[in-house]
């Protein structure tokens, strides 16, 4: 007789999207308790979708009192926080309850996502980031060098800036919607460049967008190729969009991703002002669920 076959529960979900087939692809396992931490990896990597959640149920009043406890991870790490699974999570903690607000304890602490009216894939979750930490401005030509882009592909009337609402990300404006559709960047050079200015990654972004309806246009490449939609580098954009004056505060506005890897995406995102700090940072959209299966282990 052979070992007895675990059969792990999950669901994916399709987030920053109110249509299937579009947004971020996010697995969710349902119950990730006895799993090592070597498994939840290899299962990531068996998804092979740019992150996958394992919730870690607990009792009733714990979670009432501390929020529901979910480990986030890529094909090749774990991370402490990011913005699509934390969505797409919440989607599936709270089913078809109609509850109006969900609490997450992720690696780096609470994070809320409230709902507003809606069922099914027209609900609009939003969570609250963590308050924004600002980082270093970087000279153009460092970043083209390490990109591989042209000086003249930059957007020199804002600045190139590290932000982090949970995970640092480098904004980076580019000019144009053209520049943006051809973008290609040396990966490797881009994370030695990275890894020496507390970045995790580039966040390229541009006001040239195609939607009217959108404030900007943006794309991120990683070491797993192109995000579809990137929650944690949309809050931090958020917040440098109000530091910088693209975007008022409160002021919810649209970035549109993954558009030219033909999975179009829309994250709604705002922050607040409290003097001469940016707070409150909240980003949000709609979620659907595309499929769901068991895991044999």
């Amino acid at each position: 007789m052979g070992e007895p076959v675990r059969r792990l529960a999950m669901q994916q979900w399709d987030v920053f999207s109110a249509r299937p087939l579009e947004g971020n692809s996010l697995a969710v396992f349902l119950d990730g308790r006895g799993l090592t931490d070597t498994e939840m990896q290899s299962l990531a990597k068996e998804m092979n979708l740019s992150e996958t959640t394992f919730i870690l149920p607990r009792d009733a009043a714990t979670e009432r009192e501390r929020g529901v406890r979910v480990r986030i991870f890529t094909v090749q790490e774990e991370l402490p926080f990011a913005g699509h699974p934390t969505l797409g999570t919440a989607f599936a903690l709270r089913g078809k309850t109609g509850e109006k607000r969900v609490m997450l304890e992720l690696n780096v602490g609470k994070v809320p996502v409230h709902f507003e009216d809606g069922a099914g894939a027209h609900a609009f979750g939003e969570m609250t980031q963590l308050d924004p930490d600002f980082g270093m401005q970087h000279e153009r030509e460092a970043v083209a060098r390490a990109t591989g882009l042209k000086l003249q592909d930059f957007d020199d009337s804002l600045p190139i800036e590290t932000v982090s609402t949970g995970v640092a990300f480098t904004v980076t404006p580019l000019k144009s919607l053209a520049v943006m559709k051809t973008l290609h960047v040396d990966l490797t050079r881009a994370a030695e460049y990275l890894g020496k200015t507390e970045g995790k990654f580039f966040y390229f972004v541009t006001r040239d967008t195609k939607d009217r309806e959108a404030r900007l246009r943006a794309r991120m490449l990683f070491y797993n190729g192109e995000d579809p939609a990137t929650g944690s580098a949309a809050g931090c954009t958020a917040a440098w969009m109000v530091a910088r004056d693209v975007a008022k505060p409160d002021e919810r506005v649209l970035i549109e991703q993954g558009v030219e890897m033909k999975r179009p995406s829309r994250i709604f995102v705002r922050a607040s002002r409290s003097g001469n700090r940016v707070v409150n940072v909240r980003v949000g959209g709609n979620s659907v669920e595309i499929m769901r299966g068991e895991v044999f282990l």
